[in-house]
This record gives structure tokens, C-alpha cells and sequence, in this order.
């Protein structure tokens, strides 16, 4: 059997079953993320030798920028969707979330890995930053809808634009356990080059960056193409073609390319707000993403099948059922304990910390900067970590959110 020829065939029919599946999902409750893990497992499972290596260790270069793509192009997507314009008051609940709830989480994971899982510090600590920020790709069942919708849910406001956020500022806790693995074998490096390197210049540049991006966007596709017809598109390649552009730049400049990709997507969205154009921008983004998330969780479902999860220990089930179900939902809520937000939606956001692509990409990233310890140990905690929020967070996304909408009529 052509496995060339298997593989387009697969990816065809996952392809074309996903656009049906929003619809599916919705009036199943169940998330479709599931299925398409579920098929990955069975493929894997009755016919491995005619599929690629699915897993991440094997395939390191593919793994890192597969998760990297999908993550930018959600991030895009996620900015140009999210109506309420930036301020501190308004936005205040996603930078609680962010300042708060995902600082204590990187804590309270790398306290549970260094103590219960044993790991060493600079492992630890990985582990901590990796699971840190909550994904914006799979979390479309609990967040915003496309733009100008004129939904109102501060729940779902609140976790569409955490997931924003904190892709790219937990990237410096990654580079702090990079950093700490270099100190602790010799490298010349320092907590103090992090800080002022990892952090301030980096999150700095991204920020700004991708104000200037968005801005840039914002007068060459309303303003200039308004007086040349030659510039004039509507095309929903543009969205793509942006977010490649602005995180490569930002790249290139060492600094923090989620950031630059969410703050221009968000700077774009709120220079013609009420636009049409940007309902075609989020509707192409939307499509992409959906493309390479059936191929990866079909890629995810075939580790499960292939024995990513064979160094699993009883130690890290319950290190992953206390992060996801008491860690995470805890420090979320606490952190919105003094809003105005009523306390089943307070519960919602802190319930819906959505594990994902996010941290497969951040753990395929720190391997390729330095030789962590337990490496295989790290991919089995955090896969099945990514496992347990796909089926928990995809059974029950679609009837919560209905259920506070019921709620709040």
C-alpha cells in the first residue's frame, strides 16, 4: 500500500468531515475535538506501518512548528473575533487571569513536579511553564463568536482573551527553565540576562510590534485602498499572510511573536470595527485552523495509540487531575473573587483552563534549546494533562455555556 496515498486520504476525509463538524459538535454537546482524537488512536492503532512516526520525539522539528503554525494562526483568528475595544477596566478580568491565576499556576505545577513527581528543578519548572497557559485552539466551544456577533458573556470574554494573552507571556517562564538548566550544568547565563532579556525587552517588543503591525494593517486595507482601487482586497488570504509576517519580523528581532500576532490581530480589529471585512479575515483564519487541528489531534490520537503515555505513573494522574480540577479552577477563581462577575460564571472561567496545542508546542521548543531530564516523563505528564481537558472541557463546554446563558436571559 502507497503510504503517500493513504495519508491523502485521511487527511482528505478528516478535512472535509471538519466542516461539518461545528454543527455537529453543537448539537451533540460533544466537543469534535474528541472525534478526531478517537480516530487518530484507531487508525494508529490497527494500521501503524503505513502512517508516520506520530511521535513527538521522533519527529521533533515537525512536532515544534506544526503546534507553532496552528497556535499563530488561532491567535489571529481569537484578536479578530474579540469586540470589546482595550482599556485596563474593561479588560481587567484577563490580565487578573493572567497577572494572577497563570503565575500560581506555573507555581503550584512546578512545586507538584519538583516534590511529587521528583523531577529536577529545571524539569520542573518546564513543566510549570508548558501547562501554564490555557489554548486558544481548543477552546472555540468557550469562547466569543465571530466578530460583531454582539453576544455579551464576560465568560466567555474572559477565557477568549486569557487565551490571548497568556501564549505569549508565559514564554518567558519557559526561557526561565531554559535558563535554569544552563545554569545548573555551567552556561554562561544568569537569572539577571532573563529578566531583562526573556522578559522586559522581549515581551516589549512584541507589544510593540504588534501595536505598529496592527496599525499599519489598519490604514493600508480601510485608509489607503480607499482611495487606490489597485490596492483594494477583500481576500481572507490576507489574515494568514499577516500573521506570518508579523510574527517572523518579531522573530527576527528576538522578540515574543504570539504577543505580536494577538496585539495586532486586536489593534487591526478596533481600526474599522464594524467592518464586514474582518468577518471574512476571522471566517479564512477559522478555516485553516480547523484544517491543521483535525491533522494534529488524528496525530495526537495516533501518540496515544503508539505508547506516548507508557511512562505515565500514578504520580502524574494525580498530578493532572489536581491541576486541571483544583489547581487551575481555584486560582481562577480567587483571582475574580472581587469582580462584579457572578460566581457561576466565576466558576465557569476558572472550570475552563483548556490544555492544548499551546504547551505541546512550548515543551517541543525548551527540548530544542537545552537537553532537559525525563524528557519522555514530560511528554507523558503533559499528554495525558492535554488528554484529560479534551474529554473533560469537550463533554461539558456546550452545555455550561448554555447553561449561563439560560442564566443570564
Amino acid at each position: 500500500m502507497d503510504q503517500y496515498i493513504l495519508i491523502l486520504v485521511i487527511f482528505g476525509f478528516a478535512i472535509f468531515s471538519v466542516a461539518w463538524m461545528p454543527k455537529i459538535s453543537k448539537r451533540t454537546g460533544i466537543s469534535y475535538s474528541i472525534f478526531y482524537v478517537v480516530l487518530g488512536f484507531i487508525l494508529y492503532a490497527a494500521a501503524p506501518q503505513f502512517l508516520p512516526d506520530p511521535m513527538p520525539q521522533h519527529s521533533k522539528s515537525i512536532t515544534l512548528h506544526l503546534s507553532e503554525l496552528i497556535v499563530i494562526i488561532s491567535l489571529m483568528g481569537t484578536g479578530i473575533k474579540i469586540d470589546r475595544k482595550f482599556s485596563f477596566k474593561s479588560w481587567s478580568s484577563p490580565l487578573k487571569l493572567i497577572s494572577f491565576t497563570m503565575l500560581f499556576c506555573i507555581a503550584g505545577a512546578a512545586l507538584m513536579g519538583y516534590y511529587m513527581l521528583s523531577l529536577g528543578l529545571a524539569s520542573a519548572v518546564l513543566l510549570g511553564a508548558v501547562l501554564a497557559p490555557t489554548d486558544p485552539v481548543l477552546a472555540s466551544d468557550v469562547q466569543v463568536g465571530p466578530p460583531n456577533e454582539h453576544i455579551k458573556s464576560e465568560v466567555k470574554f474572559a477565557l477568549t482573551s486569557e487565551a490571548g494573552l497568556n501564549d505569549g507571556v508565559a514564554f518567558p517562564f519557559t526561557w526561565l527553565a531554559i535558563t535554569i538548566g544552563m545554569i545548573m550544568t555551567g552556561k554562561d547565563t544568569s537569572l539577571v540576562h532573563w529578566f531583562a532579556f526573556d522578559v522586559i525587552y522581549r515581551i516589549g517588543a512584541g507589544v510593540l510590534l504588534g501595536f505598529l503591525s496592527g496599525k499599519l494593517m489598519g490604514i493600508l486595507l480601510f485608509t489607503v485602498s480607499e482611495k487606490y482601487e489597485t490596492l483594494k482586497t477583500r481576500d481572507g488570504l490576507v489574515a494568514v499572510a499577516a500573521t506570518l509576517l508579523v510574527y517572523g519580523i518579531t522573530e527576527l528581532v528576538h522578540g515574543y511573536g504570539f504577543i505580536a500576532v494577538f496585539i495586532c490581530a486586536i489593534t487591526f480589529r478596533h481600526f474599522e470595527k464594524e467592518h464586514t471585512y474582518h468577518d471574512k479575515l476571522h471566517s479564512f483564519t477559522d478555516q485553516i485552523e480547523r484544517l491543521l487541528l483535525c491533522l494534529l489531534l488524528l496525530i495526537f490520537g495516533g501518540t496515544l495509540a503508539m505508547g506516548i503515555l507508557k511512562p505515565l505513573s500514578w504520580e502524574m494522574v494525580l498530578f493532572a487531575v489536581v491541576f486541571l480540577f483544583i489547581i487551575r479552577p481555584l486560582f481562577g477563581w480567587m483571582a475574580l473573587y472581587k469582580t462584579k462577575i457572578k460566581n457561576r460564571e466565576r466558576l465557569a472561567i476558572g472550570f475552563f483552563g483548556i490544555r492544548g496545542m499551546g504547551s505541546v508546542f512550548y515543551l517541543a521548543f525548551a527540548f530544542t534549546k537545552f537537553d532537559f531530564d525525563y524528557q519522555d516523563e514530560l511528554w507523558a505528564v503533559v499528554s495525558f494533562t492535554i488528554l484529560v481537558s479534551i474529554l473533560t472541557h469537550g463533554l461539558t463546554a456546550t452545555s455550561v455555556m448554555e447553561y449561563l446563558k439560560q442564566k443570564d436571559k
